[in-house]
């Protein structure tokens, strides 16, 4: 049975032609579109992405995806040995005219409000353990591949890994030392953030499985790390703080995260367990030699940070890493 057949059966929809949608495959019905996902993590964790996207659609953000019961009101339908979810999109997003920096602190506030925090989707205020079990489930499995998958890729890998071993520790040092920083306000509670944020907020649709629940300095250091990468220029970058304070000021400490956050190397995990998934090991190696070219530079932005921000780490008391 084709997903068409699947959609009707179960959840009574007929559609009327297949789409591609912001890269996905799914199925028009009128003015709504439906994308079926398979159930490959928790299912409270999809539960809690969908109260989170409900909340967005009640705060009208009403491109967001929603998941849907199916005939029998259930969340989750069985079909050919998988569990399935659909996920449906009423309405695509309009021109958002404001600046990047002013969006996404529109975003937070409206996530700010949300009034329970989840289990399974959160990493408020948990960043120094889940780096830490990162570092030992990487050091174990990445040893793991390159014996099984002796290749250019896992050599350059394995020559790379004790620099990423050696900043990610520093990382962890910094964030535990920042656990101690007092100058915090209310903008520090947790709010609605992204896995990574890579400006989806411009995006037609917000996809719910990329919601999770953080501080907000999560999605502000993915966003600064996204535009070093692509090696964008630094300019727009304090051009997004100071667009994004003029609505929601960053106190110390969340300066402290975001600096922290951008120290822990998570583009080259990503790079990592992309490889873990079994993606094309001749592709990541290009991928890989690419970011090392950069990363230089992106350590020479990290170091500036404070005073690119107008910011004198020794007047204000705030530690930085003087390796870099």
């Amino acid at each position: 049975m084709p997903f068409s057949g699947f959609l009707s059966t179960y959840y009574g929809i007929q559609v009327e032609e297949k789409i591609w949608l912001d890269g996905k495959e799914g199925y028009r019905n009128g003015n709504n579109y439906y994308f079926t996902t398979s159930i490959d993590n928790k299912e409270m964790v999809y539960l809690e992405q969908a109260s989170l996207a409900y909340y967005l659609i009640d705060n009208h953000l009403e491109h967001t995806s929603v998941p849907i019961p199916n005939l029998q009101g259930e969340w989750f339908t069985p079909y050919h040995d998988h569990n399935y979810m659909v996920i449906k999109v009423q309405e695509m997003k309009h021109d958002d005219r404001n600046p990047d920096g002013i969006v996404l602190a529109n975003f937070h506030q409206i996530g700010a409000r949300y009034q329970y925090q989840p289990r399974e989707i959160s990493s408020y205020g948990a960043w120094k353990s889940l780096w830490i079990d990162k570092l030992t489930v990487f050091e174990a499995k990445m040893e793991e591949e390159a014996n099984q998958n002796p290749c250019a890729y896992y050599r350059l890998l394995m020559d790379v890994f004790p620099y990423v071993i050696g900043i990610s520790e520093n990382a962890i040092q910094y964030m535990n030392e920042s656990e101690a920083e007092t100058r915090f306000h209310e903008s520090d509670q947790g709010t609605i953030t992204f896995n990574r944020y890579k400006n989806q907020l411009r995006n037609p649709i917000l996809w719910t499985d990329n919601l999770m629940y953080d501080h907000p300095a999560r999605d502000i250091a993915e966003y600064i790390r996204y535009s070093l990468v692509r090696r964008d220029n630094q300019n727009n970058i304090i051009t997004f703080l100071n667009d994004y304070q003029s609505v929601r000021p960053l106190s110390i400490f969340s300066l402290r995260l975001i600096y922290g956050r951008l120290l822990y190397p998570v583009h080259f995990y990503d790079l990592i367990n992309r490889g873990f998934l079994g993606e094309n090991v001749d592709s990541l190696y290009v991928e890989l030699k690419e970011l090392l070219g950069k990363q230089n530079q992106y350590e020479e932005a990290v170091r500036q940070f404070f005073e690119r921000l107008g910011i004198d780490p020794e007047a204000s008391n705030i530690p930085v890493l003087h390796w870099l």
